[in-house]
């Protein structure tokens, strides 16, 4: 049971797992960070804040009340999210792809092997269809 265990957790895939996780959550809190310093600040300029405090385009709704889209919220969230991605991208997909890339080129493997059979070119099976064409002229 410890020696299954064993191989599951030292598989590749688990701990890339895992550390991205792990530096994805770290990353966000600072992404977010950044964007509440900046981003934030920058829409303000053009945007008076509404009573309760929320920040962007206001609309008077058909009951005569303010609606706010809240600008911020939404730029925060895309920023953070493509932020992420590109970090986990960079710092751990491509890393781990060109590492398997690599590993398997030193073991002589340079592509699975595919049970599906080959299957034949235009050029081939044009000549096939010119073949039958023939036999079936003589006949």
């Amino acid at each position: 049971m410890i020696k299954g265990f064993k191989e599951f957790i030292l598989r590749g895939n688990v701990i890339d797992l895992a550390v991205a996780v792990v530096i994805g959550a770290a990353f966000t809190a600072v992404v977010n960070a950044i964007v509440a310093a900046v981003i934030t600040p920058l829409i303000e300029v053009f945007y008076k804040p509404a009573e309760n405090g929320e920040v962007g385009p206001t609309i008077t709704g058909i009951y005569g009340q303010e609606v706010v889209f809240p600008l911020p919220t939404l730029l925060s969230a895309i920023i953070s999210f493509f932020a992420v991605a590109i970090v986990v991208y960079l710092v751990f997909v491509y890393p781990m792809n060109r590492w398997k890339a690599i590993a398997a080129a030193r073991a002589g493997v340079n592509e699975p092997a595919s049970d599906e059979p080959k299957l034949p070119t235009e050029q081939e099976l044009l000549v096939q269809i010119r073949d039958l064409l023939e036999r079936q002229n003589k006949l």
